[in-house]
């Protein structure tokens, strides 16, 4: 584990995503850049030109990234494909989401991975309603650094005209969803045209690009800084040659750990110490860090279970509730239905869950706001859930995305996911009747006339029973 670490600690690597409405263009850019780039295995360029030769099919960049068989021959981006790639400056994973909207689910998934986008936009057909719901889906998971590639230049002449509208339309879009674009750059895929060599059919720009611009973007602040959140995926107990170990496993979603550190188990809030650092095959590491897969004894030999979340005693705490308002994008055959039954699953937690209001749909498209009765297929909601039981999660602005994001189980499929915005207090707190009873005397003097500080006593009972009496005499 040290020996990986230590590899990856002198290459920094950036997580990019290319998203876009189908056929603008995604695959063929990112395929081009490989190519121009000369980051492709050797050989694999000619062999895509001969299986395009022996099939009497036109060659295409996109070729170099199709994941699956069936997408060479439907012609788009089914699954979400990954490709590693290395610039001067640091290496890459770039994942190329599908732009088809029967895939919105890929999409969603491959960019929840990134740091930085690359938004595609063909030149001839402009800005369309795809291109506009990956935008909101990009703010939504938090995603601020975009490029936008106004692609097949070729097709339009080179038209500077053309860039400037879709620059105007589109960053009027953008700037309603808090997205500031470092750059529009006027690219085509299939001629190369500014994408790792700048242009000299674009005398009008003076920008950088693709691969410049790639390197410009900042890497997200590692969340070993953060607090820990380590969702526990079970506990494991070894029973061989007197090893009595009750091993707490899971992965550090932020933070790090360390053999001494106190720890609290949310939402059961029991409290242990960790004992030690516990790995399999590998020599036991000083501490473990975000991202790595880990294992700890415990001082006490407290119950755990799978979906609590473990984090340090000093360190701030993840909230606890039953209830929570959330941002979802909804995904599943049937609409999100206020009342019905769904599994809610945060981190390695899966909780029972019903949706109990919907506070506002919205066009992901337009942006605009609209009253529904249920979330169809592909729109996004502001809504409120109730958990069958108390659940550990962090919100928006809290914590970080393992502990904050959610998918929600329908029928045994992932229907949607969202981001936590709010911890709410659950509305049964207002039907208790629990009320403070003005006092006779106050605290310092009660303890003044009778010599013994005070403390507090919680009075329960039937409704006239006499219960304030009582606690005033």
């Amino acid at each position: 584990m040290e020996e990986t670490r230590n590899v990856w600690e002198n290459e920094e690597l950036l997580n990019i995503v290319t998203v876009g409405h189908v056929d603008h263009g995604k695959s063929t850019v990112i395929g081009r850049l490989l190519a121009d780039a000369g980051a492709l295995p050797k050989g694999k360029l000619e062999s895509i030109r001969e299986n395009c030769r022996r099939n009497s099919k036109p060659f295409e960049y996109a070729f170099l990234l199709d994941a699956l068989h069936n997408e060479q021959d439907q012609g788009i981006t089914i699954d979400t494909a990954r490709c590693f790639f290395k610039s001067d400056k640091r290496r890459y994973i770039i994942i190329d989401a599908p732009g088809h909207i029967e895939f919105l689910k890929n999409m969603v998934t491959g960019a929840s991975r990134a740091e930085a986008a690359l938004m595609v936009i063909d030149a001839a057909r402009g800005v369309e309603e795809n291109t506009r719901r990956h935008g909101y889906f990009l703010s939504m998971l938090g995603i601020r650094q975009v490029a936008v590639l106004v692609n097949k230049m070729d097709l339009v002449g080179y038209s500077e005209e053309v860039y400037r509208s879709i620059v105007t339309e589109f960053t009027e879009f953008l700037a309603k969803i808090n997205i500031s674009p470092a750059a529009f750059i006027p690219v085509s895929g299939m001629e190369g045209d500014n994408i790792a060599i700048r242009s000299e059919r674009t005398p009008w720009y003076f920008g950088p690009t693709v691969l410049e611009q790639m390197d410009a973007f900042v890497p997200v602040p590692s969340p070993e800084n953060r607090p820990l959140r380590m969702p526990v995926q079970g506990v494991y107990k070894f029973t061989e040659g007197g090893d009595e170990r009750r091993i707490v496993a899971g992965t550090l979603e932020a933070g790090s750990l360390r053999a001494g550190d106190k720890i609290v188990f949310y939402p059961s809030g029991k409290k242990t110490t960790v004992a030690s650092l516990e790995v399999f095959s590998a020599p036991t590491p000083e501490k473990f860090i975000a991202g790595d897969a880990a294992g700890f004894t415990m001082t006490e030999q407290i119950f755990v279970r799978r979906g609590e979340i473990a984090c340090l005693e000093s360190e701030e705490a993840p909230f606890v509730g039953v209830r929570l308002r959330a941002n979802v994008f909804w995904l599943g055959k049937e609409p999100l239905r206020p009342g019905k039954r769904y599994f809610f699953k945060c981190g390695t937690a899966k909780v029972e869950a019903r949706l109990e209001s919907i506070l506002r749909v919205v066009d992901a498209s337009e942006l605009d706001s609209l009253e529904r009765s249920e979330v169809q297929k592909n729109e996004v909601a502001e809504v409120i859930l109730r958990l069958d039981r108390p659940t550990a999660f962090d919100t928006a602005d809290s914590g970080c995305d393992g502990t904050r994001r959610f998918v929600i189980v329908d029928d045994y499929e992932i229907a949607g996911g969202g981001i936590v915005t709010e911890a709410l207090l659950s509305e049964d707190y207002d039907k208790r009747n629990i009320r403070w009873s003005a006092e006779a005397m106050t605290g310092a003097e009660r303890e003044q006339l009778t010599g013994r500080r005070g403390l507090v006593v919680w009075m329960t009972g039937l409704s006239g029973s006499g219960k304030t009496t009582i606690a005033q005499e």
